[in-house]
């Protein structure tokens, strides 16, 4: 019987090794816990009695990953821009700078909104062949045709 619980337990943390594989490690709960408490963490006469000063954390928003194709003359243009945020004292990551654009464009009137999306060429889908992405032709009126490119 305890070789078929050893045999059950075995399989499960060959499963669980699998799917961590990629991650890494990190401290338990436990550890995490004797850490804190060395610390002087949370952990204090008014939080065993459930009395808190501090407001109740907010969960995290989940995290998206993704990756896009873009022009190299765009690209340089982040790298300009981090290089003006740490002149300014305020180093960045090119994640931030897209998300405080992004936040920039949320803010801005439709019409605003509408130029700027318009002096941004489009880009035909997918992963660019010579390294180098294609622009797309601009979109004509319904009822003319396209010309087919080369």
């Amino acid at each position: 019987m305890a070789s078929s619980k050893a045999a059950g337990n075995s399989a499960s943390v060959a499963g669980k090794r699998a799917r961590t594989a990629g991650t890494v490690a990190r401290p338990s709960r436990t550890s995490r816990k004797v850490v804190r408490a060395a610390q002087g963490g949370p952990r204090s006469a008014d939080a065993s009695q459930g009395v808190t000063d501090a407001e109740p954390s907010q969960p995290r928003a989940k995290l998206v990953r993704d990756s896009f194709t873009m022009p190299k003359p765009e690209y340089s243009v982040l790298a300009e821009l981090k290089l003006r945020a740490s002149r300014l004292g305020r180093p960045t990551k090119k994640g931030e700078l897209l998300r405080a654009g992004v936040a920039a464009l949320r803010l801005m009137p439709n019409p605003a909104f509408l130029a700027a999306l318009s002096a941004v060429p489009i880009l035909k889908p997918g992963r660019p062949r010579n390294g180098t992405a294609a622009v797309e032709p601009p979109v004509t009126p319904k009822g003319k045709k396209r010309r087919k490119l080369a």
